[in-house]
């Protein structure tokens, strides 16, 4: 058998004319199966893993920020440690006695300077609680230990409801129920 060569078929074609009538550049693209495969399979990494990645992002905010939040907390562990660990210089104990409790040695006396504040422009003197200290002396109309202890007895030892005790008089007014009177303001 000879060996026929191929048939070949030339027609000729016409090229279109550059200015007459030009298409999109979005006519040009040819999609194969392949591309279409691999767009959808894009499709698809972008559907499926988005959520994740979103999750990842939160949960890596959540851990800097429980990061810092633990690092402060350290700090003021290491500030507690050293706040008690000043408690055990008796120094330091006795400086706290003067200033806080206002204590002093035998012996030594100790003076309140009122109206010091006045000068700076706060107005009255004021303890550290923020109550006003008062420029006289002052007794208590009432003995505070003894209604403390009268009412703990009354309310252990009584068949009384809660509804039914009566508080003790801590006033200084007299009145059993301790509501304070038009006339002891």
């Amino acid at each position: 058998m000879p060996s026929q060569k191929p048939r070949v078929r030339r027609v000729p074609v016409a090229v279109p004319e550059s200015g007459a009538h030009e298409q999109p550049w979005y006519r040009s693209i040819r999609f194969s199966g392949f591309s279409l495969l691999m767009l959808a399979i894009i499709v698809l990494f972008v559907v499926v893993l988005a959520p994740s990645l979103r999750t990842l992002v939160q949960q890596q905010e959540q851990i800097a920020q429980q990061q810092h939040e633990v690092a402060a907390q350290k700090a003021d562990v290491t500030q507690k440690k050293q706040d008690v660990a000043r408690w055990d210089d008796p120094a330091y104990i006795e400086a706290q006695a003067r200033d806080r409790l206002l204590y002093v040695y035998p012996g030594e006396e100790s003076y309140l300077v009122m109206g010091a504040e006045k000068a700076k422009g706060s107005g009255r003197a004021r303890t550290d609680s923020g109550s006003p200290v008062s420029s006289t002396v002052q007794t208590p109309k009432v003995d505070w230990v003894q209604a403390m202890l009268s009412s703990v007895l009354q309310s252990g030892l009584t068949d009384d409801t809660t509804d039914e005790l009566l508080a003790p008089d801590v006033s200084g007014t007299g009145d059993p129920t301790g509501a304070a009177t038009s006339d002891t303001k």
